[in-house]
């Protein structure tokens, strides 16, 4: 069964939270998007508000709620040069956002993780068998699947806004286990949702159980990610060392694309050679929205 019985689950989000929420991501999606493209132009925070046809003060109050940090800082801590240039054996997100002028944490935040992997068997049949429960659900970084066996956790998507958007997803983690059956079960998905994102429930007493559904290869690259503390990064070559395998790291690169459990299983802390935030599969905008919230909790007191 589910770690949270059914009696405990935690009511819906309010509605207007909910779109709050998937609001300010809108808002921080079209300015990341925005800088991609403008970067060498340095536009100033009046310009990127007027891109997006919003005031200035308004644009600072979503990236403050957010998280917690300024546009400026937010846009510095996760740029493509600013990771190079930070990137040694490991890139430290802490470093980036002292850089930019915040005061570094008091303490630090991290999801608190007790995982396992069903057998090489079930992976290999597909996932017959297997009943996975879904639902959509709002969170910091727009619309999410989220995935859900008996056992625990086993898969979070991201629906790109407009119309196929949640089909998309959906079709998505069908491929992963094209056996298995998906049942659309919202009200048991829900309470994950809401504490895999929402930092203030990640409490080491009360951990949050994944199931890693994969190749005994694929596992071992996903349970590598999982020793990447918040706030750190590290590339494809140090973790095919970590696993033993320092001459595979392009089987890791494919391992970590084909990563189901997105967010909690940190595939956005990985990088490439040169520090560059290297292609995600739930699109770079994303990755560098995770990196950029993640320093705001570092910067929290």
């Amino acid at each position: 069964m589910l770690s949270i019985a059914p009696a405990a689950f935690e009511p819906a989000l309010p509605a207007a939270a909910s779109r709050a929420a998937l609001s300010d991501y809108d808002v921080v999606r079209r300015t990341i998007e925005f800088i991609s493209t403008h970067y060498r132009q340095q536009p100033s925070l009046g310009e990127i508000a007027g891109a997006l046809g919003m005031e200035e003060a308004a644009l600072a109050s979503v990236f403050r709620r957010w998280s917690g940090l300024t546009p400026k800082a937010f846009l510095q801590a996760v740029t493509l040069d600013h990771a190079r240039r930070l990137l040694g054996d490991g890139a430290s997100l802490l470093d980036a956002a002292l850089e930019v002028g915040l005061s570094g944490p008091s303490r630090l935040h991290d999801l608190f993780v007790k995982h396992e992997a069903l057998s090489p068997g079930a992976y290999k049949a597909r996932g017959e068998g297997i009943v996975l429960a879904y639902g959509f659900h709002p969170t910091p970084f727009g619309l999410a699947l989220v995935v859900a066996t008996e056992r625990g956790l086993a898969g979070i998507g991201f629906a790109e806004p407009g119309d196929g958007g949640e089909a998309a997803a959906l079709d998505d983690m069908r491929r992963r286990w094209p056996k298995a059956s998906f049942v659309p079960k919202p009200e048991a998905t829900r309470s994950l949702a809401q504490r895999i994102f929402e930092p203030e429930s990640w409490q080491c007493e009360r951990p949050l159980r994944v199931v890693l559904i994969g190749t005994d290869f694929e596992i071992r690259v996903w349970e590598a990610l999982l020793t990447i503390p918040l706030g750190q990064a590290t590339t494809y070559a140090a973790v095919a060392s970590r696993i033993g395998a320092p001459k595979a790291a392009r089987a890791v690169g494919a391992a970590v694309g084909r990563n189901p459990v997105s967010f909690v299983v940190p595939c956005h802390r990985v990088v490439g050679k040169a520090g560059a935030l290297t292609g995600y599969h739930w699109g770079i905008t994303r990755k560098r929205a995770m990196l950029g919230w993640e320093c705001g909790l570092l910067a929290r007191p």
